[in-house]
């Protein structure tokens, strides 16, 4: 497994970690379906929410978050859309993002972090 493969692991099992401390259930990690992913499934007062979770060293080259742009949002989404049908959920949904930043062993979770976009 390539480093950066190794690092993102870790970083998302740090995440669920974090999350399940937190009062989270975690329902699904790396859900698939096809060629759509989900990092984290998690669930909290009725709410799903998606977690997208970024993996840095450092922020030398910006926050993890930010690598975040308008088409992984999309492919979030339509992620998040596979999901639901697949379960058949009729809860709120809520999109996620964690950064986590190995060198300086901190984690920042940013709640709402982006809504769907219109089609």
């Amino acid at each position: 497994m390539a480093a950066h493969n190794i690092q993102g692991k870790s970083g998302e099992d740090k995440a669920a970690e974090y999350l399940i401390q937190n009062g989270y259930q975690i329902l699904h990690r790396n859900w698939r379906s096809g060629h759509k992913e989900l990092d984290i499934v998690a669930a909290k007062d009725n709410i799903v929410v998606i977690c997208e979770v970024k993996t840095r060293k450092n922020t030398l080259y910006g926050n993890p978050d930010e690598a975040i742009n308008n088409k992984k949002i999309r492919r979030i989404v339509s992620s998040a859309d596979a999901y639901i049908r697949c379960f058949k959920l009729d809860n709120h949904v809520r999109f996620d993002i964690i950064n986590i930043i190995t060198d300086e062993e901190r984690i920042e979770h940013i709640e709402d972090a982006f809504f769907p976009p219109i089609w």
